[in-house]
């Protein structure tokens, strides 16, 4: 059976390493033992499953090649944004002793060097770590690209080279797996719907984070996109995209719910910042309920951590000033245990009364 990325083989790699220590134990209470021709079957399928991912995937086997890894994983990370801040710098370093020519020259060959290097490391790399990292320097020389080419040419700072960042962003992040480049667009993506909204109301765009609504149209597009385009090729995508929306839709709320004088709303500044506040509880329990109820784990993780900040704000506001030190941390802490204690709850519902299993 295909399978479509690094990530899902390296996670079937990990079932496969989890199924046969169990069958092991099983073995040892006697509770179930294959013959020997049904061992030996299951083991050769194995055995060409790995095989096939580790020449496809360079997928990690052991634990210690998985510790490995992460270590590859910080170092690419390190090197990307180490190579990325030197060429932002050599730029600037000798910028000045270049004729127009050269510049424009320099700046697209960077662009296109950068790029077809990644293609090719991509090609050669089965590991994708410097492909990542060869990926993110091309991003960096993309974002430079656009930013000095309007700086040469005098031309006036507009929201479309958001739009452009986002797309290669995108680009590379889906060709080479790369969430973190998926972040990035998302990023840009944001940036750039906000501002659209910032202009349709008649603001300058690059003024669009001075109202925090301009950003809720962005994440209600966020939530939706991995339920309208497919992502089921992608590990890890659709709960990025999930997460992402949810922090541009509650951090707006949040400081609406705390300073109201940003809103476009025409009311009275306590009226607007009670009414965010309490559009933070609903929208928050609301998210906790779709978590639990499509099995988003993510969801509910990301709905109750701002449930309990729009709380513990609250509690501040009505108690800091006029209740004693020990007597706040108290009610904090017997709060936490309440959540405890609902969480544990909600953890085991729907689980069969019996077995303990979920249906």
């Amino acid at each position: 059976m295909a399978t479509p990325s690094k990530t899902a083989a390296q996670q079937r790699a990990d079932r496969i390493k989890a199924y046969n220590a169990e069958l092991l134990q099983l073995a040892q209470d006697d509770i179930l033992t294959l013959t020997p021709e049904q061992r030996r079957a299951v083991d050769d399928y194995h055995a060409a499953l790995l095989a096939q991912f580790t020449t496809t995937y360079d997928i990690d086997k052991t634990q210690h090649e998985k510790q490995l890894s992460w270590g590859m994983r910080i170092v690419s990370f390190l090197g990307a944004l180490a190579l990325a801040a030197s060429v932002f710098f050599l730029f600037y370093q000798f910028w000045g002793h270049f004729s127009t020519t050269v510049q424009v020259v320099t700046l697209i060959s960077a662009v296109l060097l950068s790029f077809v290097a990644t293609v090719f490391i991509a090609v050669k790399d089965r590991s994708g770590y410097f492909a990542r990292l060869s990926a993110l320097v091309c991003f960096v020389c993309f974002v430079l690209n656009i930013s000095m080419l309007g700086q040469i040419f005098n031309i006036a700072p507009s929201d479309n080279a958001l739009i452009l960042w986002a797309a290669l962003a995108f680009l590379l992040a889906y060709a080479l797996d790369i969430r973190l480049l998926l972040v990035a667009g998302i990023a840009c993506l944001v940036a750039y719907l906000s501002a659209r909204v910032g202009t349709w109301s008649g603001m300058y765009w690059i003024h669009f984070g001075e109202r925090p609504e301009n950003f809720f149209p962005a994440a209600a597009l966020l939530f939706a996109i991995p339920h309208v385009i497919d992502h089921r090729r992608y590990t890890g995508y659709t709960a990025t995209y999930h997460v992402c929306a949810l922090l541009v839709l509650f951090i707006p709320v949040l400081i609406l719910a705390n300073y109201g004088a940003v809103s476009y709303l025409k009311f009275d500044h306590d009226v607007i910042e009670g009414a965010y506040q309490i559009a933070g509880f609903v929208l928050s329990a609301a998210t906790i309920a779709l978590g639990i109820r499509k099995g988003w784990g993510e969801v509910i993780n990301t709905g109750t951590v701002f449930f309990v900040i729009f709380l513990y704000t609250k509690f501040f506001d009505w108690w800091w000033e006029s209740m004693p030190k020990y007597l706040f941390f108290l009610i904090i802490g017997l709060t936490a245990i309440l959540f405890l204690l609902i969480l544990k709850r909600l953890r085991g519902y729907g689980r069969h009364p019996e077995t303990g299993a979920m249906p």
